[in-house]
């Protein structure tokens, strides 16, 4: 298992405080990544990266040699997802295409977490353009399984104990899914609470930027960096929340194995004392994957609609297939498709409150992380995502075959703080 240095909330206390150097602990993740690295390949490779790391680490020292006024994530090296544009590394977007074409100013996000002291660990491997194609990838808990995608990279990164933060995003199930295959903690924040400039767009109406982390604390600090306007000290009631659960064609769309293992966890919530609401709604589940789809293939086909036109012998099947799928649909249906967002979270809040429901929960993948270069589903992540809502996966334990479980959290809109301090209630008890 990983060491308390692979928990962000521990791992920033010890460097802030100075019972850990910068220094120090940069060559102890480089000695994870010379270990781990051959056999996963979370990372793109980057030349001298032991050394760049090495002296931004004695930089930062220098910079902030007084502990107590450190920084929020003094010495933490980050690991960003190659779609996320930041000073000094190319962006290749998983991609043949060159990075010429993807220059630009550095992510605000990148900004962000530099200003906060947090050093660049190095690009993450993504699939093309964060949609199916995968990377090199393996999970490491078992390098013949997917780690998910599309921010596979930096799911591993954070599972393999090479970083206890690392940058994703989320277009339908692209953080949420990678984090329950490996075993971690994923946070997909409300549409638009993480500034998207200087990331390449899969979707505008869609993507979201997202994190990893391996606890819940850590989810937190480093969620008060990166959100918008982020109130440390939300107001909720510490009772145990009332869960609601989805049942009906929705759930049905997981297998067998991920169903079987998402009713003990319910029997062990009802048992210690939760109450669990099952509500039947998404029966036209079909009809909101469809039309995600219709927004998400359009708007996919628009971005790359120069650099396909020139390039597109660059570009590999799944991806060819959505920008000509997303050419075939209508204005009407991106404009229907774009509107039934707002209709979807109106929907689903409305059941919320109707059923006095605290905290959503389901399964944070329709099945376990499959056996070769698959990505996997994303359909238990697309209709949370579609509304904008926010959620979180935790580790739920593993299957027999040593393979991890998720559990997925979805709060009400905008209120990001207080599903993370649910969950941090919810953790503890």
């Amino acid at each position: 298992m990983f060491t308390s240095k692979s928990l962000l909330s521990e791992t920033t206390n010890l460097l802030r405080s100075n019972k850990i150097s910068a220094t120090d602990y940069v060559q102890e993740i480089t000695r994870v990544i010379e270990t781990k690295e051959s056999k996963i390949r979370a990372l793109l490779p980057e030349e001298n990266y032991k050394n760049r790391l090495i002296n931004q680490a004695k930089n930062l020292e220098k910079q902030f040699p007084v502990p107590n006024k450190r920084p929020a994530l003094y010495g933490i090296p980050v690991g960003i997802k190659d779609i996320i544009n930041a000073q000094g590394f190319d962006t290749k977007g998983g991609s043949k295409l060159s990075p010429k074409l993807f220059l630009g100013k550095e992510a605000s996000l990148v900004s962000k977490l530099k200003n906060a002291g947090a050093l660049i660990l190095g690009k993450t491997i993504t699939t093309e353009f964060a949609y199916f194609e995968p990377g090199p990838t393996r999970n490491p808990h078992n390098i013949e399984h997917t780690p998910g995608g599309s921010s596979s990279g930096s799911a591993v990164a954070v599972a393999s104990g090479y970083t206890p933060l690392a940058i994703g995003t989320q277009t339908i199930g692209s953080v949420i899914r990678p984090a329950a295959y490996c075993g971690i903690i994923g946070f997909k924040p409300s549409y638009n609470r993480i500034a998207k400039d200087g990331v390449i767009p899969f979707s505008t109406s869609a993507d979201h930027i997202g994190f990893f982390t391996q606890d819940i604390d850590g989810v937190s600090l480093a969620a008060s960096v990166l959100c918008d306007n982020w109130n440390i000290k939300p107001i909720f009631s510490n009772n145990k929340p009332v869960i609601g659960v989805i049942v009906g064609k929705y759930l049905q769309q997981a297998n067998s194995k991920i169903i079987e293992l998402f009713e003990i966890k319910l029997e062990q919530l009802q048992k210690n004392g939760y109450k669990i609401v099952r509500i039947k709604a998404f029966e036209n589940i079909e009809e909101i994957n469809r039309v995600h789809r219709q927004m998400i293939s359009a708007e996919f086909s628009i971005v790359h609609e120069e650099w396909y036109d020139k390039h597109s012998n660059s570009y590999r099947n799944e991806t060819k297939n959505l920008i000509h799928e997303g050419r075939e649909v209508t204005v009407g249906e991106l404009s229907k498709a774009r509107l039934n967002r707002n209709e979807l979270r109106n929907y689903i809040e409305k059941i919320k409150i109707e059923n006095q429901i605290d905290l959503w929960l389901s399964p944070s993948s329709t099945t376990l992380a499959p056996k070769g270069t698959s990505t996997g589903s994303p359909l238990m992540n697309l209709p949370w995502t579609y509304a904008g809502l926010p959620t979180i996966t935790i580790p739920a334990g593993k299957s027999t075959d040593n393979l991890p479980f998720g559990l997925q959290f979805t709060g009400s809109f905008m209120q990001d703080e207080k599903l993370v301090a649910q969950l941090q209630s919810f953790l503890k008890k």
